[in-house]
């Protein structure tokens, strides 16, 4: 529940002050329709709030498709599915869509089940229906892929086939979208890491996954898939008729949804973790480029690989936190040429359609993000370009409320320029060449092809070429791969023999890669060399004995390096190996090692994120008041794995860090579970007698049980908590007699209030006084705030949202403003920094619709509990207020 503790009445109120709000100014005319006013659309753009699902009991719609006649499915996520006829672009708002709910089946024993779905696709005069969903519900269809057909004609669903039901863990994580391939001929669909690779008739990735990291492992302090192992996420395609089945690529988090291109690349926006937000492993949002045979290393816990690991692909573009969603391209769309190339990919988090504009470049593609659509709040959820060449969206999932969108452009479309395959570069062409031979087929002009590109400067082409070799037997290019002279080339085939080889193939391979003069190496490959050997070791762990010496002398001289990445690896390696001074140069680097530019870049970039979702901004600004050091943390983990090489004074250090990182930074949800897992494992190494005052030097008294948090002080909140309503609450709290000042006032501190608000001359300043509550407002009116607090927002506190000429916008509290520039807050926790925003860039500004306080934050409180609070609030912290009387000192 940390997430939802750290700040409690950031602006409580924002919810009760009902000043009037300030004049919004504007260059274009707002239509009184809260829904559409609230998104920031490209200059051009319409949009029309075209259906609200849940305002008639349809749930939360999730996923959605055409059908051959321009009508609509769309599907709840904890419901059926429904069918739409549109009205036409340009109707008059009074025309509604016509819905019908999806009956499948006779009508005497209806398979109404049939919904739950995250993915849909009318293809081959059927409704393929992805079901997420385990049920013991009449007629519920359990998590799988179904195709539903209208055999009769009668424009009814009555036949329903299981084409494959899907193991695993149903929920956000589970089966996804589905797409049509280029050429019409097959189904290409996605699933989530909490899905089991099912049986496939062919690997594009050879189904030799390992976990592959020598990493001391920590799976997720708080459970999130510590049970699903390699490869995760994965991507295949289908014949219509789901009896040939192929796996095109995975190691995926949670990709929702794929698209491809116009010439035919596979494209998705994959998912974060973001409770490991501020840790070294943590990988932003991204865009993929899923060719053939693609992996990407997602690794339950904090194993997941490095992007710059040879065995995994890089992201073409990095985005930061969110929720992806959906992803379509604009081909089809009636836009302007730009959009009409663009891939537009959806965060449900931060309420963000970005146009990503891709250019080609190698074997793949450079990538920039363009806000396209923003709205707060915005939970987008599926989209797809209709059959008129609008842009048709959803809100909602996880029960929230669920609205149809659709955006057109009102100005004539751009004929776009077609990409055609011929137009592509050379290492592009090379990388498709290189696919064909992505079978078991052997081919000796297949395997000449692979290793003249072994050493290609191209990640894309030497991926290709390294997976071609792994097609085909072992017999036939082993050889080639331990007597190589090429140290490139020797490095990716022996990579490729590693991950199909015999327990025979270990010695040799160590040997012939000791080979290479490691000093005349770039520094890719060097990462790449490093890499190999960890692979090595991971799955043939034998190695280490007999080559143990000679591995830690061919190693240790290059540690430390001058790349972060590189002593990333050699750490590992050497701790692994138990390299006798791998503790004290890991040690060094772990006080003295700086984060590179690009992950500050990454980090900091997220403060354009915390004004649009207050549940997760505001874990992103307590983060950024107080960066934790990625790379520091790193050796912090490494070092937690080490079982030789240490002293007294070592010990010391490192749990003096240790502590040191607990009380000073702030990261992600699991942060400070990460660390006491780190701590953990280094104390288990310790001796039975320096324990305790290891443990204790360590911070372990400032952990809670779980090790999950920092130990609040005083009392804290027993629950049972529930999800509190003004109706439910306010009978409760009518009439407050004879209430526990101690426990009201612990409550207040237990959630943090004080650190944003002041009371009796105590606590924060980033939010208003409370003393006075009490006397200004009534009990309901702080409920509402504290429960619903967007529902009404003072001007005094409201984020502003600024739309930018140039495209984009910026959420934040302004805070001051001169002839020439707005100056804006856009961290709560550090309000003295402001950002200055010119004006002549704004095109318009207008209020949130969104409080930054976070709603809900009593949940945690039990019914005595909230009393408590609700009288040290309306008591403004004193104790001689009447709603304490009749307690005697020693009950207070």
């Amino acid at each position: 529940m940390k997430t939802f503790q750290n700040i409690f009445f950031i602006i409580l109120l924002a919810g009760i002050s009902f000043s009037c709000v300030k004049k919004e100014e504007s260059s274009r005319q707002l239509t009184g329709i809260p829904k559409i006013d609230k998104l920031k659309l490209p200059e051009g753009f319409v949009a029309e709030l075209l259906y609200s699902p849940g305002e008639m009991d349809q749930g939360s719609w999730v996923a959605m498709t055409f059908d051959d006649k321009g009508r609509m499915i769309a599907s709840d996520q904890y419901g059926f599915l429904y069918r739409l006829e549109l009205p036409p672009i340009g109707s008059d708002t009074s025309v509604k869509p016509k819905v019908e709910k999806l009956i499948i089946g006779d009508i005497a024993e209806p398979q109404v089940g049939m919904g739950y779905a995250q993915g849909l696709l009318y293809s081959f005069n059927s409704l393929y229906v992805m079901v997420n969903h385990h049920s013991n519900e009449t007629f519920a269809k359990s998590t799988g892929l179904y195709r539903i057909q209208d055999l009769d004609g009668d424009d009814q669903y009555e036949t329903v086939s299981t084409i494959r039901l899907l193991e695993g863990e149903p929920g956000e994580h589970g089966p996804h979208s589905m797409k049509l391939s280029p050429d019409g001929q097959s189904i290409v669909l996605a699933a989530g890491n909490h899905v089991d690779v099912p049986e496939m008739d062919h690997y594009r990735l050879p189904r030799v996954w390992r976990e592959d990291n020598l990493f001391p492992l920590i799976k997720d302090p708080r459970g999130h898939a510590n049970n699903r192992e390699a490869p995760g996420g994965w991507i295949a395609k289908i014949d219509p008729e789901g009896k040939n089945w192929e796996l095109i690529a995975a190691g995926f988090r949670n990709e929702f949804d794929i698209a491809y291109n116009e010439v035919g690349d596979l494209f998705t926006y994959d998912s974060d973790m973001e409770w490991d937000f501020g840790m070294p492993w943590y990988r932003p949002t991204r865009i993929l480029h899923v060719t053939s045979g693609a992996e990407f290393g997602w690794r339950t816990g904090n194993s997941k690989w490095s992007p710059e690991f040879p065995d995994n692909l890089p992201a073409v573009l990095n985005i930061g936190q969110g929720s992806p969603t959906n992803v379509m391209f604009g081909t089809e769309a009636k836009f302007p040429a730009q959009y009409k190339k663009a891939l537009f990919a959806f965060d449900w988090s931060f309420g963000i359609i970005y146009a990503i504009h891709l250019t080609p470049s190698g074997a793949s593609y450079e990538a920039t993000a363009e806000e396209f659509i923003s709205g707060s709040p915005l939970p987008l959820t599926d989209g797809t370009i209709g059959p008129d060449g609008a842009m048709y969206f959803a809100t909602g999932g996880r029960r929230l409320e669920s609205d149809l969108y659709r955006v057109y452009y009102k100005g004539e479309s751009d004929a776009a320029e077609p990409m055609e395959v011929a137009d592509l570069p050379e290492a592009a062409k090379t990388r498709r060449e290189l696919e064909q031979y992505h079978s078991k087929n052997a081919s000796s002009e297949g395997l000449e092809l692979a290793w003249a590109n072994l050493a290609h400067a191209d990640r894309f082409v030497q991926y290709a070429a390294r997976l071609v070799l792994e097609h085909q037997p072992i017999e036939l290019w082993k050889s080639n791969a331990l007597n190589e002279s090429d140290p490139v080339k020797k490095t990716q085939a022996i990579l490729a023999l590693a991950r199909h080889g015999k327990d025979t193939d270990a010695v040799p391979m160590v040997r012939s890669l000791m080979e290479i003069d490691y000093s005349s190496l770039s520094e890719k490959a060097k990462g790449d060399l490093l890499r190999t050997f960890e692979v090595i070791l991971y799955r043939y762990d034998q190695v280490a004995t007999p080559f143990k010496a000679d591995l830690v002398a061919y190693l240790n001289p290059n540690f430390p390096a001058k790349d972060n990445l590189l002593n990333r690896s050699l750490a590992v390696l050497l701790t692994h190996l138990d390299a006798p001074d791998a503790v004290e140069k890991t040690l060094a680097l772990l006080k003295s090692a700086e984060d590179d530019e690009e992950y500050q870049k990454t980090v900091t970039s997220s403060s354009e994120l915390i004004f649009r979702n207050p549940q997760y901004g505001l874990d992103i600004a307590n983060m950024l008041a107080n960066v934790p050091p990625a790379q520091q943390t790193y050796f912090a983990t490494v070092l937690g794995g080490a079982n030789s090489g240490w002293t007294e004074d070592s010990r010391k250090e490192y749990f003096s860090w240790i502590r040191n990182a607990l009380t000073n930074y702030k990261g992600g949800r699991s942060y400070v579970g990460f660390l006491d897992r780190a701590r953990k494992m280094a104390l288990a190494k310790v001796a039975k007698e320096d324990f305790d005052r290891f443990d204790e030097l360590s911070g372990g008294k400032l952990l809670t049980s779980s090790g999950n948090d920092l130990a609040g002080d005083g009392i804290q909140p027993e629950g049972p908590g529930r999800r509190w309503t003004v109706e439910e609450a306010l009978p409760l709290v009518d009439s407050l007699q004879a209430r526990d000042f101690v426990r009201g006032k612990a409550m207040y501190a237990a959630t943090l209030c004080q650190s944003c608000h002041s009371m009796q001359g105590e606590g924060g300043v980033i939010g208003p006084d409370l003393t006075q509550l009490g006397s200004r407002f009534s009990k309901k009116d702080i409920l509402e705030a504290t429960i619903n607090p967007s529902q009404t927002i003072s001007e005094q506190y409201h984020a502003t949202v600024f739309e930018l000429k140039e495209g984009g916008s910026i959420v934040g509290r302004l805070t001051d403003e001169d002839g020439a520039n707005y100056y804006v807050s856009q961290n709560p926790f550090a309000p003295d920094q402001l950002r200055k925003i010119p004006k002549s860039t704004v095109a318009f500004t207008k209020n949130s619709d969104i409080s930054i306080m976070l709603p809900g934050l009593i949940n945690r409180l039990n019914e005595e509990e909230l009393k408590d609070l609700m009288a040290y609030l309306i008591s403004g912290g004193n104790e001689n207020h009447p709603v304490f009387q009749n307690k005697t000192t020693a009950e207070r």
